[in-house]
């Protein structure tokens, strides 16, 4: 027969288990199931795929790593749709959607620079970018600040999706444009448009360290003045 004190033990597991079965999800938890964070997941849990991918730099396998870019590209403006069109906006979306988009892009344009798809200095012209403008919206987020991004910037993230997708397709093609069929160098493409992503990167971070001069001045100037002697 088991002791009292085996006894003991069990109960307080069963004690245990009860009280873990009664516990709700914390809050995160509970923001953190719904269709647009599963989507945004679903687009970092592509970053190993697509690397491994244009590991081969066949032309099979760049088309492949092409289509989950795009399909990454794609679930990234689904998710965004979703989650304001459900009112499913939280501070877990907040979180990951941006770092989804980053994750995958800087993963992206390292992987074309070990091809010798794109110069080694427009990747790092474009992460820097990143850098300074995730560090103003920090500065400017913890002084109560919003710095609201600019047409500049939607431009950028275009050019640069659409060029990263011609570079990973990197090969020549032929292309029906309905008319007649022309051959297209994906990699000349790619470079163009991702040189012009750089040119609108350097633009916008421009733009926004003068917006967060001129909301630190607006505040300055709205501070009561200093007493005259």
């Amino acid at each position: 027969m088991p002791t009292e004190r085996a006894l003991r033990k069990q109960r307080k597991r069963e004690e245990r288990a009860r009280r873990r079965a009664s516990r709700r999800p914390s809050i995160l938890v509970q923001e953190f199931w719904n269709l647009p964070n599963m989507l945004t997941l679903g687009r970092i849990l592509l970053i190993p795929v697509f690397v491994w991918l244009t590991y081969d730099a066949d032309p099979l396998h760049s088309l492949l790593a092409a289509l989950v870019f795009a399909v990454a590209a794609i679930t990234d403006v689904i998710d965004g749709y979703l989650a304001r069109r459900w009112n499913l906006i939280t501070v877990v979306g907040k979180f990951m959607d941006p770092l989804a988009d980053k994750l995958i892009a800087m993963a992206a344009l390292v992987m074309m620079v070990r091809l010798g798809r794109i110069a080694a200095w427009v990747v790092i012209v474009l992460l820097a970018r990143e850098f300074i403008v995730t560090g103003l919206r920090t500065i400017a987020a913890s002084e109560g600040m919003v710095i609201a991004a600019g047409q500049e910037g939607k431009w950028k993230t275009s050019l640069q999706l659409v060029g990263i997708i011609s570079l990973c397709v990197h090969y020549v093609h032929p292309l029906d444009v309905g008319f007649r069929v022309v051959t297209v160098d994906y990699n000349q493409v790619g470079k163009v448009l991702v040189y012009l992503s750089g040119a609108f990167s350097v633009w916008s971070a421009v733009v926004y360290f003068r917006a967060f001069l001129n909301m630190l001045a607006r505040r300055g100037s709205t501070d009561p003045d200093a007493k005259s002697v």
